[in-house]
């Protein structure tokens, strides 16, 4: 079985053809036609360090991501988060391919924020507001950069340093990446990839403004004022995993039989008069879209191409 670094997992998987896949496997979840259970974490005896499990099946690939999570692995010099994504024919149960986890989770992760971008802005996407300064907020980057070329990107953080830092260091020609200013007019979109237990973002909610909650994954964290959060139609990419894990809508107080999954907004669109609030929480179903993408990729071109 074949492994792929980063690098390599990064050129398998390229946006375009990931937000695509994404949108076809979102409808396939909310069809019933993969499984895609829970994810299980179990903490290490001393409590340092998770494991994570995340598996799925659909009708044509099987695939299962482990991740180990460790905090105070940056002073060892060490990745905070390590783990591989093993993708297996679902026919004859063959192992085709292991791709880098944590590259898998950012590449799809941020393919899922531009799939609610096209999903739920009318119009051209001009100005972009993304909130954090961790691996997330350059997976939206890239993202960005390569399916909305040429717009502005603005980037808050915890200090001005710390956004100057990320500003430099991720320039791309591709679009304009600054900090922001507190001159700075209405965004077309708001994307949040903290895990703040305390909202980061409190700007009204505009029907105008599409509002992406990233980074909150337990239900003590929460970048979303919750005020923005009722004010908005809300819509979730995991239906299943959201009630137990997406703070913003659970301090918000929202009903659940209010929140609608994307899968619905794909074919049936909201009500362009209200504003939206996309909350996403990832699941193992969206790594098998991963995986498609680069069986398709990996035949396509082959190791001979550099991947």
């Amino acid at each position: 079985m074949k492994h792929y670094c980063a690098t390599q997992t990064q050129a398998l998987l390229p946006f375009p053809a990931l937000v695509d896949m994404l949108a076809r496997t979102v409808r396939d979840y909310a069809g019933g036609a993969i499984a895609c259970p829970e994810r299980t974490t179990i903490p290490t005896h001393d409590r340092g360090g998770v494991l994570m499990c995340m598996p799925t099946v659909g009708v044509d690939l099987v695939a299962a991501k482990v991740l180990t999570i460790f905090g105070a692995n940056a002073a060892l010099h060490l990745p905070t988060v390590q783990g591989i994504v093993t993708c297996a024919d679902a026919h004859d149960g063959r192992f085709l391919f292991g791709l880098d986890g944590p590259t898998v989770t950012m590449r799809r992760t941020s393919a899922i924020s531009m799939l609610a971008i096209r999903t739920f802005i009318h119009g051209h996407v001009r100005r972009v507001l993304v909130i954090g300064t961790g691996t997330q907020a350059l997976a939206h980057v890239e993202a960005l950069a390569a399916l909305h070329p040429a717009i502005e990107v603005a980037i808050r953080g915890r200090t001005p340093e710390r956004v100057a830092r990320f500003c430099t260091q991720y320039a791309t020609d591709r679009l304009t990446l600054r900090p922001e200013l507190a001159e700075d007019g209405p965004f077309d979109v708001v994307i949040t990839t903290t895990s703040s237990t305390t909202p980061v973002y409190d700007g009204p909610a505009d029907p105008r403004r599409l509002v992406i909650g990233v980074g909150a994954y337990r239900p003590d964290m929460a970048e979303i004022t919750p005020s923005v959060v009722r004010a908005s139609q809300v819509y979730v990419d995991d239906p299943v995993g959201a009630p137990s894990e997406a703070g913003d809508i659970l301090q918000a107080g929202v009903p659940w039989t209010d929140v609608r999954a994307l899968a619905q907004a794909l074919d049936t669109p909201p009500d362009p008069t209200r504003p939206v609030f996309f909350k996403s929480v990832g699941c193992a179903a969206w790594d098998l879209a991963a995986c498609r993408v680069a069986r398709d990729m990996q035949a396509r071109v082959g190791d001979d191409a550099g991947v």
